[in-house]
């Protein structure tokens, strides 16, 4: 099932109303906060000279550190826009960027034929993708590493919506960059704790590493102190 021409049109005006450069986006980290430490969770399971792909890869920051580490690196989302951001910050790095929808089951299977079996990167997609959308994402994971790649997957938990509460609850309410999620009609920390895992076990996916960890956001509450959106990662093999 694709995903409803509602949830794109959200997806690719946010990313048309948001600036070149890092940091615009509120989940687009520095990569010493997310992208390193999760390749050190995955490496120890995942051959590093096989393809990386990074889905909901955004304006692709944390993609072009992964290209560092991989042998290749590619990157794709949803949204036309964001792989133009993504194109554009690589200035020459050696990484590839591409549309894709993540529950097109055909356009998935396409790029596993094109790469082979790859390992996967995946940060905070399946919480805010829509519920009958999320088995398809899931299934995804599934399909591009095959049964050699191996999957990183890091998803935000219930603790994430009290956090995202007390921003909201702040008397001069959410900052700027937490206000332009909401005002797209993005729904972060949507999925229930529960809901992960299972999807994850339903797509035929074998839980080898998992662990809970806070994914940095790039805006600070009033206080000063960054918000940080808990989180739990799992290191992912097919079946």
């Amino acid at each position: 099932m694709n995903v409803s021409d509602k949830y794109r049109e959200n997806w690719e005006s946010y990313w048309q109303q948001t600036a070149d450069g890092r940091g615009e986006a509120i989940w687009d980290a520095d990569p010493s906060l997310t992208a390193v430490p999760h390749s050190e969770l995955l490496l120890p399971y995942a051959e590093s000279d096989r393809t990386i792909v990074d889905l909901g890869c955004g304006n692709g920051t944390q993609t072009r550190y992964l290209a560092t580490r991989f042998a290749r690196a590619v990157g794709v989302d949803l949204s036309h826009s964001a792989v133009e951001h993504a194109r554009r910050a690589a200035n020459g790095d050696p990484v590839e960027f591409q549309q894709l929808d993540l529950t097109d089951t055909d356009a998935v299977r396409a790029l596993h034929q094109r790469l082979g079996d790859a390992n996967v990167y995946m940060r905070a997609v399946i919480h805010q993708s829509e519920p009958q959308a999320r088995p398809a994402v899931a299934a995804a994971v599934a399909e591009i590493i095959g049964a050699r790649g191996r999957a990183f997957v890091v998803e935000l938990t219930s603790g994430s919506r009290d956090v995202l509460q007390r921003a909201v609850s702040e008397p001069g309410g959410p900052g700027p960059k937490l206000q332009r999620v909401f005002h797209h009609g993005l729904k972060p920390a949507d999925a229930s704790d529960d809901e992960i895992p299972r999807l994850l076990g339903e797509a035929g996916l074998t839980v080898l590493a998992d662990g809970e960890t806070v994914l940095p956001q790039t805006e600070c509450l009033s206080d000063g102190t960054r918000i940080d959106l808990p989180a739990r990662w799992f290191v992912l093999a097919g079946a």
